[in-house]
């Protein structure tokens, strides 16, 4: 009989479950979910806005909305998030300084703080120059400590000997508390520059994801969630709290890389394609075999070239937050704003505002100077401002915006000024983040629409009523047709992930060219993100495929921060120590080793990668019988019967949420 004494209660049912709690906070949103770690299932799941610059109370209210008797059963909590890829595109990463011990970089780095001294070492790991300068370092860093919030060190082959690299580290750590990145804890690939630079990327986001960190742990304590914390990477892999806080750029793309495991995960499926739709962009990636697609180069951000492993993906700059805007034809992106349905729930006075608009002449019609277009303080006044953060015309611009909407009547009318006057100083406060942008956007389209209700439609309503007239269309048609866009866009770039090589250009031919021809895509499409199956019918008219929106494929990135796996690459690579020489030489990230014959290097490598992932693991708390571990022998050439180069590469993978 139902209900008996031998069946558990449903709160006991619920007090014996193993949950993991997924969060992933977005530009926009804030997303969370619980899993059964015992079978995968999903049981709850909510969104909130993400909140600037405080991210605690985008988390605190996302957590909020889950069933609290579900929080004290957590027993695993991993996140995932696009706010260093934000950081990076938007160049708005901390100041760092950056050290470079036995050359320079010609090529542009994006940082003012930089020193070269002497020192470095050759392909074999011998010293090239003497460390003899660290006064210059010494004097360098007491300069600048508190114009920088972290210091970067990359040596000359400090690949093949990272000596004078930690000797540059420690004199540093004994002059100040920040954080101090080598490039060889980073990369054991050679390339100078772009060693250099994935060190000082970096060193520069550390303030970012220690923020977002600690903003998780401090609502995670304050609802009394006690759980393993960790973290997704760039790759899909998985890392202790500790380990993100110390090399953030590889979490630099952990958000695209949750979508494409949440995507998988929810839809069940070993091989497919992902559609990631976000605020401010649209990410394509691929899972086969139960792996994601690795990039053979390492990830690219912002025209920044890095040594970070990191999934193969197409990101374009189209969102649903996207800026529509008119210039003679309509555009949307690549600038991210505040959609007007969005911006009216917190402030009504802009329907009074769109209701009153006046008419802008087409001439001089911008991605700034708009109809539709409003701008918001972020709470910063100018009085309040360093003298040499912002110049005069500056301030005066940013003093005629305050926190409630203002158009660009509004502050034409308080300046005495005509727009094309400010609007480049507009363009520069939103550079600078002191002020917000309001616009329509595709989800505001939606709203029109009625295919996506989550906010105030009136003023998504009133602002397609305003740019449809310019366009000589009716409202309706006007957002049918950002829509369709959007849908083109994604089956642009969808097509262009899968073709490799063929240009846009002639994937937009066949896109805008006869019925006839259609494109077919083998593996299944699955879309995530909040507004998605707004555009599955149009998706499908453009492209043959199975394209599909799972359940909760709303919060697709926070499931995936919860799927991914621990896996560790632990590489070294033996040489012979010069030319006739039987001894051999022994490179990891540990240091430089020399041995007397080939066979004793081999044997100290093979035992060096074994030992390394089995202390790994078990700092994960994964006993070595449920990890999977290849090891990989490659040699190239001989010199007699000694190799010129052996690698050995051992890749261990292990589920944390499994082993709970």
């Amino acid at each position: 009989m139902a209900g008996g004494k031998n069946t558990p209660s449903p709160l006991n049912q619920v007090i014996m479950m193993k949950l993991g709690l997924g969060i992933d906070t977005g530009g926009t949103y804030t997303d969370t979910v619980i899993m059964d770690l015992a079978d995968g299932s999903i049981i709850d799941a909510n969104k909130s806005l993400t909140t600037y610059p405080d991210l605690i109370q985008g988390i605190r209210n996302s957590i909020d909305g889950l069933k609290a008797e579900y929080l004290e059963c957590v027993k695993f909590t991993s996140v995932s998030t696009t706010l260093a890829t934000n950081t990076t595109l938007e160049g708005k990463g901390y100041p760092a300084g950056l050290i470079l011990i036995g050359y320079n970089i010609p090529r542009k780095l994006p940082t003012d703080y930089v020193l070269s001294i002497d020192g470095g070492h050759d392909a074999n790991g011998n010293e090239v120059e003497p460390l003899n300068k660290l006064e210059i370092v010494r004097e360098f860093v007491i300069k600048n400590q508190y114009k920088v919030s972290s210091f970067a060190i990359s040596s000359y082959f400090g690949v093949r000997n990272p000596e004078h690299e930690l000797r540059i580290k420690e004199t540093i750590q004994n002059l100040t508390n920040l954080p101090v990145v080598c490039g060889h804890e980073l990369s054991m690939n050679l390339g100078a520059y772009e060693r250099a630079l994935t060190a000082l990327l970096n060193a520069q986001l550390i303030p970012v994801i220690d923020q977002f960190i600690r903003s998780v742990q401090s609502v995670m304590e304050d609802k009394s969630i006690n759980s393993i914390l960790m973290m997704m990477k760039c790759d899909g892999s998985l890392v202790r709290i500790e380990e993100a806080l110390k090399k953030p750029v590889e979490s630099i793309f952990s958000g695209p890389a949750a979508s494409l495991l949440g995507a998988a995960h929810l839809s069940g499926l070993k091989d497919c394609l992902t559609i990631d739709v976000g605020g401010t962009s649209t990410d394509i990636s691929m899972i086969h075999k139960g792996m994601p697609d690795i990039s053979s180069s390492g990830a690219v951000v912002g025209g920044w070239e890095t040594m970070v492993k990191a999934i193969k993906m197409d990101t374009s700059a189209m969102g649903g937050d996207s800026h529509v805007w008119l210039q003679e034809k309509m555009y949307i992106g690549p600038n991210r704003v505040i959609p007007l349905c969005l911006c009216a729930t917190e402030f009504p006075s802009i329907i009074s505002k769109l209701q009153s608009v006046q008419n802008i002449s087409t001439r001089i019609m911008s991605d700034i100077i708009q109809p539709t277009t409003f701008f918001m303080s972020n709470g910063v006044e100018s009085h309040c401002l360093h003298a040499s953060e912002l110049e005069g015309e500056e301030m005066e611009i940013l003093d005629a915006i305050t926190e409630e909407p203002s158009s660009i009547s509004d502050i034409a009318s308080k300046t005495n000024r005509h727009p094309l006057m400010f609007e480049g100083i507009l363009r520069k406060l939103i550079q600078k983040r002191y002020i917000k942008q309001v616009g329509f956007t595709p989800t505001d389209a939606l709203h029109v629409l009625g295919d996506y209700q989550q906010w105030e439609s009136d003023a998504s309503m009133l602002g397609s009523q305003i740019l449809s007239k310019y366009c000589s269309m009716v409202d309706f048609e006007f957002c049918t047709n950002v829509k369709k866009e959007v849908a083109r866009n994604f089956a642009l770039h969808l097509i262009s992930y899968c073709t490799g090589k063929m240009q846009k250009k002639d994937v937009e031919k066949i896109l805008d060219g006869s019925e006839l021809t259609k494109f077919m895509i083998i593996p299944p499409v699955v879309m995530v993100g909040a507004p998605v199956t707004a555009y599955l019918k149009d998706l499908q008219g453009l492209i043959e495929a199975d394209i599909r929106a799972p359940k909760y494929h709303e919060v697709g990135n926070a499931v995936g921060a919860l799927v991914g796996n621990v896996v560790y690459r632990e590489e070294v690579l033996i040489r012979p120590a010069g030319p006739g020489s039987l001894q051999c030489l022994l490179f990891s990230d540990k240091g430089r080793y020399i041995f007397d014959d080939y066979q004793e290097a081999l044997e100290k490598g093979n035992a060096l990668v074994s030992s390394s992932i089995s202390d790994y693991m078990a700092g994960y708390g994964l006993s070595m019988d449920n990890v999977r571990v290849e090891l990989e022998h490659n040699d190239i050439g001989s010199i007699g019967a000694i190799p010129i180069e052996t690698k050995i590469l051992g890749i261990a993978v292990g589920s944390p949420r499994r082993s709970i």
